[in-house]
């Protein structure tokens, strides 16, 4: 018996992780193309949110461009780019990331944890529509287009983006860093040119222009509901660590801050050149624009809100892909349209994604509605965070409990008064989205906690007891030869361990017998990329254990992993194919061999309480619209026989069945 750990890097698509950190002109340039399309476009519809209907004054204005600046202080810089970073797992970020690094100090991180990557993918479905149609809206103010069908144009550019998602991005992704670069230069110059019309305006830099507001004017509080909308980027500047590193996207966030920061006090300085009067559906920001420059900025908006839509979408593919490697979701086709890193594609996320935007754009049908609507889903997304963070500085950084607690209560605070003061959306639209992150989190709950309830009672078995069996079983000349190799996949991850349903199916009914019996158990490592694997032979030759560390962020390729693995073993002389020059007969020089799947199905012979009921039955009825098992871990359908089993947790004990006797 021998015990092995062996890298199988040769055949992963994404093992070897990059130094991020390295500092150059073009690592700077992809930063501000990935990470800041959300965040970079919030002056679009910010502001015109926070004046609202309201009559424009000095206290609304310059206490809203100061909660404004605190927010991206305060939220952005502190909590994300100086904190949040500092939870790299491996070079990659997100909330999953994080959620890997603290999950063994906390058993119940999984809800809020579910929660918040419920309400990121929720948000990923009216973002890029109130982008693209804030954006598009701007059109309406040229002479001659006031009544142009801005939805029509807006379902039209959204549309194409969703379309251009199966041939990959990174043709055109080349072109984002550019062209937010231009879009950052351009909030800069015409922040500068009317904040340089009164000079006055950056007293509001002051935080007791923000307490004036939200104590002293009516109804102020409520107003954090629209100045939330500048900072509801910040997630990605975490989620596009492994994209980006660290310290690029701190050198950056910089300049991009002072970029938004200048426009929002420019756009405040438009806005008190106009006081006692309302916006009447006007966009400060597109008013504060030159009129010769209106169509240019429209252009370069609209090139913006595609970018930022564009890393939203990749953002939530990431997103669901990680979910599926920690048992968070369903199993779903997942495809790499590109060789370039980290790129994947998957259809079924990529069409939910459209039809809930083209949904939310003939819903809401102007950028006015969505932003009454926006922003609710998102705070619960940042309020996981807080948590999981706190966990991370307790933990893994060794941070005085006293200066946790702190952070805890100060981050808590800001973010529950967001998310008290997004409540009044609910009503005016924002519901849709809870109602989109509360089916993702129902998904979530049972893809999870059922496969936690089928492990309880899954039933495993002494692999040594039955191995000398199985053997015995292959050598018995008698029984027709059925596979050279036969390969199971197992939960179990001791090397001593098997479910008694592979050694049912193994000797029952018909026997099967072959050379050699592979027993391959996938370990999902807290780590993104580790692809490396254990070696067990029970019995020389005949019984096998592997285990397969992968890391979340690697899709299975287990076929392949498989033939790497032989390949190994034949060359070190370990496996006895090195006499039979790889090939199962003199007529067949390629390995034979056989992928076994065992399909379950819930048996009718249970009985449930009505948790465990809900959860089951909802799981196997999602299933039944997942990819197949072969598909999910990389197995060639040639080589692969699907075994349905019925899933018997709790039978039925007790029942009554009574002999009827005629008497003719």
């Amino acid at each position: 018996m021998s015990i092995q750990k062996n890298s199988v890097t040769s055949v992963s698509n994404r093992t070897v992780i990059n130094n991020h950190n390295t500092v150059t002109f073009a690592t700077l340039l992809v930063a501000l193309g990935i990470i800041y399309g959300d965040i970079g476009t919030s002056p679009l519809y910010t502001f015109k949110a926070i004046i609202g209907k309201r009559e424009i004054s000095d206290a609304l204005v310059l206490g809203g461009v100061s909660c404004v600046f605190w927010t991206l202080v305060l939220q952005t810089s502190v909590k994300y780019v100086w904190l949040t970073l500092k939870a790299d797992n491996q070079g990659e970020g997100g909330i999953f990331s994080l959620y890997s690094l603290v999950r063994r100090y906390g058993k119940k991180l999984v809800i809020p944890t579910m929660i918040g990557a419920a309400a990121l993918l929720a948000d990923g479905m009216i973002t890029p529509a109130i982008s693209v149609t804030s954006a598009i809206e701007g059109l309406e103010k040229i002479e001659g287009l006031e009544h142009i069908p801005v939805v029509t144009i807006v379902i039209g550019v959204i549309s194409v983006i969703f379309f251009v998602q199966r041939f990959g991005t990174h043709t055109v992704g080349k072109a984002f860093g550019p062209v937010m670069t231009v879009w950052f230069a351009v909030l800069l110059v015409i922040g500068v040119y009317q904040i340089a019309q009164a000079p006055s305006v950056v007293r509001a830099l002051n935080p007791y222009y923000a307490y004036e507001l939200l104590t002293q004017y009516p109804h102020g509080f409520w107003i954090l509901g629209a100045v939330f909308l500048c900072t509801t980027g910040a997630e990605a500047l975490y989620s596009d660590l492994g994209h980006c590193g660290r310290n690029n996207i701190r050198i950056t966030w910089g300049f991009v801050k002072i970029c938004l920061i200048v426009n929002y006090l420019g756009q405040a300085s438009w806005l008190l050149n106009h006081a006692g009067k309302n916006l009447d559906g006007r966009n400060p920001f597109f008013e504060m624009m030159p009129e010769w420059f209106l169509l240019p900025g429209i252009l370069i908006a609209t090139m913006a809100a595609i970018v930022a839509s564009q890393a939203l979408i990749s953002g939530s593919f990431t997103l669901i892909n990680e979910a599926i490697n920690l048992n968070f979701w369903q199993r779903v086709g997942v495809k790499q349209p590109s060789e370039t890193k980290g790129q994947i594609y998957i259809p079924s996320v990529n069409s939910l994604l459209w039809i809930g935007c083209v949904l939310m754009i003939l819903y809401f049908q102007d950028s006015s509605r969505m932003e009454a609507a926006y922003g609710l889903a998102i705070t619960l997304a940042m309020i996981t965070t807080t948590v999981l963070l706190s966990y991370f500085l307790l933990f893994k950084l060794k941070w005085n409990k006293t200066l946790v607690f702190i952070f805890l209560a100060v981050f808590l605070m800001i973010e529950l008064s967001f998310f008290v003061a997004n409540i009044v959306k609910f009503q005016e639209g924002g519901y849709i989205t809870v109602i989109a992150g509360g089916i993702i989190f129902f998904v979530m709950y049972v893809s999870y906690f059922a496969r936690k309830i089928n492990n309880t009672y899954t039933k495993f078995e002494d692999l040594g007891r039955y191995a000398h069996k199985i053997a015995e079983l292959s050598n018995d000349e008698s029984i027709p030869k059925f596979t050279t190799h036969l390969i199971y996949l197992t939960k179990a991850d001791r090397r001593d361990q098997i479910e008694s349903r592979i050694i049912k199916s193994v000797f029952d009914k018909k026997p099967k017998r072959a050379d050699v019996y592979w027993f391959f158990h996938i370990n999902r490592t807290s780590h993104p990329y580790t692809l490396d694997y254990e070696v067990s032979e029970l019995v020389d030759d005949k019984v096998i254990k592997i285990v397969l560390n992968i890391g979340f962020r690697i899709q299975p390729k287990t076929e392949l992993y498989f033939e790497k693995i032989i390949d190994d073993l034949i060359a070190n002389k370990e496996l006895n194919l090195h006499l039979r020059n790889n090939g199962s007969t003199k007529y067949n020089l390629s390995i034979d061999f056989k992928f076994i799947v065992l399909q379950a199905y819930l048996s009718v012979d249970n009985e449930f309480t009505v948790k465990e009921s809900v959860t089951l039955k909802s799981y196997f009825f999602l299933k039944q619209f997942a990819q197949k098992d072969e598909e999910a871990f990389g197995l060639d359908r040639n080589d692969v026989l699907v075994e349905h089993i019925p899933l018997v947790y709790q039978p039925v004990r007790e029942f009554s069945l009574i002999r009827k006797i005629r008497h003719d």
